[in-house]
């Protein structure tokens, strides 16, 4: 072990530390050495026998001893404990004989000391890599490429173990319009996996299929490798070579990987899968890899294909990094697995709201760039769409969900499967942005439909913080608007607070997403919703808390008042609480429990979260006469649980 750190201790600390090195010195160092003659090393004396075989033998320390690396001086000590002590070399030629004792004398001063510097070690990784502990921010990007309906969402899914992007058989239609990102597991091996639509490079300027192409290769430009894929079945179609040559213009540094899907019917004792193979080989690409996404064959040769090229980038990027010394753990590419508060943790932020209303618009907004696709078109997302970024030192996590729309019984098209996911991601979020159309309320004459007082109260059950943000404001802006700009602004909240009755405060951010408008204030609302929706309050001051909100409320009676021993909170997320009370009432009445709910939000600023309040029952003890089995039975018959709060049901148990 090498203390090669000395200048990182405290000046005390750095002198004891010498100074018994000084005494170890002394005790076992021999008198050639320390007159100033180091020249007779601890390995070998003259004739020829090791010195360690000598009876009697106390080592001494030589020339060889004493070791250079980077232009720093380092004394290696092999008695017992190993010490290693830092200095320049102009130091010690300059201490004349190289006395060992005289070199350390000097470095004895605190202030010589701490010009010091310790050595800085350079980390050099090397195969194999360990994927599972790397930081994502290292891991390469590669995207799936090809033209529509070959498989490309059935394999991002395979690849990330979970069914997030809509698969649907849809040869005359494009399901996939937005691009998509994940992390792929792929045995032992991580990488960024990112789905895109179907390409047809003669689109017409101006479609749908025109800007999701621009999109792509927007995003083709950011990524490191490429999978392209081909329809086994179908066998090679004009538009795969259409999309061969749209990759050599668009990223000709990527040399993608070919693969052909919907292979597992190939390998049938025929000469179909050579065939096939051949035709791929055209593309000029390679050889290619048959692989079925819907079963998961052919994954281990995909896997044996991409990892060569995936690990060659992976260290050439941790590598290049330069030394680790004062960095964090995600900066040397590995993960940290510290504590943090529920706070900090990454926000899941879901954008809902009825089909546009600007929820792909104020997501591009909030995240700077064209992530996902925007338009005039009606219902233009499909899939919910997950996308990262950093606001102000946290990590946030957006999705933008489907139009929440009604589905109807024979409903199976693309629309009822992307209102099935919208609802998924409702349920992971922990804020939720309701986003409102101004120019709507205003033609209307209401703030909410019915479908978003539906998303509202859905959120509220479900225990999530609830935003919600009043898009295109900038439409109500000029000569005759000028007055509907205002009417919106104060009657919204209003109404919003009326319809949803269970959260009081719920908070309401006017923007105009299109003009970059209401970016900040979003965000920071947001954040606020979720620090309140994760905080955690002691036991204690909550008992003070509720000493002071039972002496203010106006009991019917002496007998009515509930005697509430203590509240507790039991979980954040959203906060719950538990009161246990006693006494001859022992439910606390629906006007009880909202008295408390809105204490608590006034005296803790809690507005605009939803509160759960659990109410635990406790007897009274009968004394010492009872057994203790009636006892407990008597106890058991008569504890409840009511779980009250945003949705004013009860459950006993």
């Amino acid at each position: 072990m090498f203390i090669t750190s000395l200048p990182a201790l405290s000046p005390r600390k750095r002198q004891g530390s010498l100074l018994f090195l000084l005494k170890v010195l002394a005790r076992h160092s021999s008198s050639s050495f320390l007159s100033g003659n180091p020249t007779r090393s601890i390995h070998a004396s003259n004739d020829g026998i090791p010195n360690r075989f000598r009876p009697g033998h106390r080592p001494s320390f030589g020339a060889s001893d004493i070791h250079t690396r980077e232009g720093r001086l380092t004394y290696l000590s092999t008695i017992g404990r190993s010490f290693c002590s830092s200095l320049s070399q102009d130091e010690y030629l300059k201490s004349g004989s190289g006395s060992i004792p005289d070199v350390a004398a000097r470095v004895l001063d605190p202030s010589c000391l701490d010009a010091v510097a310790p050595i800085k070690v350079k980390v050099f990784h090397k195969r194999p890599i360990d994927f599972t502990k790397l930081d994502i921010n290292f891991l390469p990007a590669v995207i799936l490429v090809g033209r529509p309906n070959v498989g490309k969402s059935a394999l991002f899914n395979r690849l990330i173990r979970r069914r997030e992007a809509l698969v649907y058989n849809t040869p005359d239609d494009h399901v996939t319009r937005d691009i998509r990102e994940g992390i792929a597991k792929l045995g032992d091996l991580r990488f960024k996996v990112l789905d895109s639509a179907g390409l047809e490079t003669e689109a017409t300027s101006g479609s749908i299929l025109q800007r999701t192409a621009t999109m792509t290769a927007n995003v083709l430009a950011r990524t490191q490798f490429a999978v392209f894929l081909i329809d086994a079945r179908a066998g090679l179609h004009p538009l795969d070579l259409e999309v061969g040559k749209w990759l050599r213009k668009n990223a000709p540094e990527i040399k993608p990987v070919v693969v052909l899907n919907k292979a597992e019917l190939l390998f049938d004792g025929t000469e179909s899968f050579s065939e096939a193979a051949d035709e791929a080989r055209i593309l000029g690409f390679g050889d290619p890899i048959a692989i079925s996404a819907e079963t998961g064959f052919g994954m281990t040769a995909l896997h044996e294909a991409l990892r060569p090229s995936i690990e060659d980038y992976v260290l050439q990027v941790l590598n290049s990094k330069g030394d680790c010394e004062d960095k964090g753990p995600q900066q040397c590419g590995e993960s940290s697995l510290e504590e943090v508060d529920d706070s900090k943790l990454p926000l899941q932020l879901a954008i809902v709201g009825r089909p546009n209303v600007g929820k792909s618009t104020l997501l591009n907004a909030l995240l700077q760039e064209e992530r996902v696709l925007v338009g005039p078109e009606a219902g233009l997302t499909r899939d919910s769409v997950r996308a990262q970024f950093e606001f102000q030192g946290r990590t946030i996590y957006l999705v933008d969900t489907a139009g929440w729309l009604h589905r109807t019984k024979d409903e199976k098209r693309p629309s009822s499967l992307s209102i099935m996911q919208s609802k998924k991601n409702l349920m992971r979020a922990h804020v939720i942005a309701l986003v409102l159309d101004a120019e709507q309320i205003v033609q209307a004459g209401r703030s909410m439909t019915h479908a978003e007082v539906v998303i509202a109260r859905r959120a509220v059950e479900e225990g999530r913080g609830l935003v919600v943000v009043v898009n295109k404001m900038d439409l109500l802006k000029g000569k005759r608007a000028g007055s509907l700009y205002e009417k919106v602004m104060e009657s919204v909240p209003m109404e919003i607070q009326t319809v949803i009755p269970q959260v009081t405060g719920i908070p309401v951010i006017f923007t105009s997403a299109i003009e970059g408008k209401g970016r900040i204030p979003v965000m920071r609302q947001v954040i606020e919703t979720y620090e309140k929706w994760c905080s955690r309050l002691s036991t204690a001051r909550l008992n003070r808390w509720l000493r002071k909100v039972m002496s203010r409320h106006s009991w019917r009676g002496e007998g009515s008042q509930p005697k509430i021993k203590y509240v507790t909170q039991v979980k954040a997320r959203p906060p719950t609480f538990v009161a246990f009370t006693s006494g001859k009432k022992h439910q606390l009445s629906e006007a009880e429990i909202r008295f408390l709910t809105r204490s608590l939000k006034e005296d803790f600023g809690l507005d605009g979260i939803p509160i759960r309040i659990m109410e635990r029952c406790v007897p009274k003890s009968n004394g010492g006469g009872q057994s203790s089995g009636s006892s407990g039975k008597n106890a058991s018959s008569t504890r409840r649980v009511r779980m009250l709060g945003t949705d004013n049901k009860a459950v006993e148990a």
